[in-house]
């Protein structure tokens, strides 16, 4: 097998049979096997089966009713399963134009490049087929943010946000990868140096359907981002300044609204509590989720501390309000950046951790014998 080309779909069954078609004609010189990875929640797998009974090459399914980790988890999983070390990862859209393939294989054929991006940002490439100037705008300034981010790493890539590549899959260290939402080709090339070049394509309008970029998948991208680049702690206080603004402004409202400070204050803690954890659920922690117990557990955890928490902060916010003269919202948002390495701590140490596994009674003089070898 030459390559295989992994396609993550969500509710793409429209654009399926073009799609396949496409392909066909662009490779045919080729040995190729397609591989969907299909989150779908509609009849898209039903609809993969019918059409990879008329192609003329192999065509797998994988579908997950359990997502883990969106499409980036998707493209994981394809290329763990992929029959070929070359893989060439697109969307099933058809905003990657297949004809476009051949030119990402002949410049992969010289041998001196693990990975080729497809770039809308090199001479001979355009991004028209993004759906207006809104979206144009945040593209170019996400590249811009992200390189400026990791500029040894993606010195050499001018499209590291583009969802159309070719990769050698054993150049990279499949086991290490953490994605979060869209941007996989990101996270590939920040964890580890590799040899990149590019070749332009044109980001065509979508074949069917409506885009899945969405306000959440923005805020996934900026997690990952600072994730890759400062580590968790770093998402960690994204969220904390997130739930600190939030606070602030529902305490300042209630008090607008005649609520003494105090009460204002709890009101505000207790609603961005939930709130921090459920960003952290989903944003922070969601790859230590399967293995912390339960998210009722988590929860109980998180709420018992951060009250506890509160409990000690509240009256310091008092002392420092009525003692120190401190205007009370400007006292509350000293308090909260106080309580984040504390809670940072307790939530990747705790909350968190990953639940400890029980040897089974006949595997302890098993583990006994590796010991006294390994000493």
């Amino acid at each position: 097998m030459d390559l295989t080309i992994v396609v993550p779909t969500f509710n793409e069954g429209p654009n399926v049979a073009e799609l396949l078609r496409r392909i066909g004609d662009a490779v045919d010189d080729r040995m190729i096997e397609v591989l969907f990875v299909d989150d779908s929640t509609d009849d898209t797998p039903q609809i993969i089966e019918r059409a990879a009974a008329h192609t003329d090459f192999p065509v797998r399914l994988i579908h997950r009713d359990a997502p883990v980790a969106g499409l980036g988890g998707a493209v994981v999983e394809g290329m763990k399963a992929a029959a070929s070390s070359w893989c060439l990862v697109m969307d099933g859209d058809l905003q990657h134009p297949p004809e476009d393939i051949p030119r990402l294989l002949a410049r992969a054929d010289r041998g001196d490049v693990d990975v080729v991006v497809a770039s809308r940002y090199i001479a001979g490439g355009d991004s028209k087929g993004l759906a207006d100037a809104t979206r144009t705008t945040v593209s170019r300034a996400s590249t811009l943010l992200t390189k400026a981010m990791f500029p040894r790493k993606l010195g050499e890539c001018s499209d590291p946000m583009t969802g159309f590549f070719l990769v050698d899959r054993d150049a990279i260290d499949i086991d290490a990868l953490r994605p979060r939402g869209f941007k996989i080709l990101l996270e590939i090339l920040a964890r580890r140096h590799l040899r990149v070049s590019e070749v332009p394509f044109a980001f065509a309008p979508r074949y069917a359907g409506a885009s899945k970029a969405t306000f959440t998948q923005g805020i996934r991208f900026l997690t990952q981002l600072l994730m890759l680049r400062f580590g968790r702690m770093s998402a960690f206080a994204l969220v904390g300044g997130v739930g600190a603004i939030a606070n602030l402004v529902i305490m300042w409202g209630l008090i607008r609204l005649g609520m003494d400070y105090l009460p204002a204050s709890i009101i505000a803690s207790e609603i961005t509590i939930i709130g921090n954890f459920l960003l952290l659920e989903y944003l922070v922690f969601s790859d230590m989720r399967s293995e912390s117990g339960s998210m009722t557990q988590r929860f109980v955890k998180s709420f018992t501390f951060n009250n506890a928490e509160a409990i000690i902060r509240i009256p310091v916010l008092w002392v420092l309000v009525e003692n120190a003269h401190i205007p009370s919202v400007i006292a509350a948002g000293l308090t909260l950046v106080a309580a984040f390495v504390v809670r940072f701590v307790f939530h990747a140490l705790v909350v968190y951790a990953p639940k400890k596994q029980r040897v089974a009674p006949a595997l302890e003089p098993a583990r006994e014998r590796a010991r006294a070898l390994e000493s």
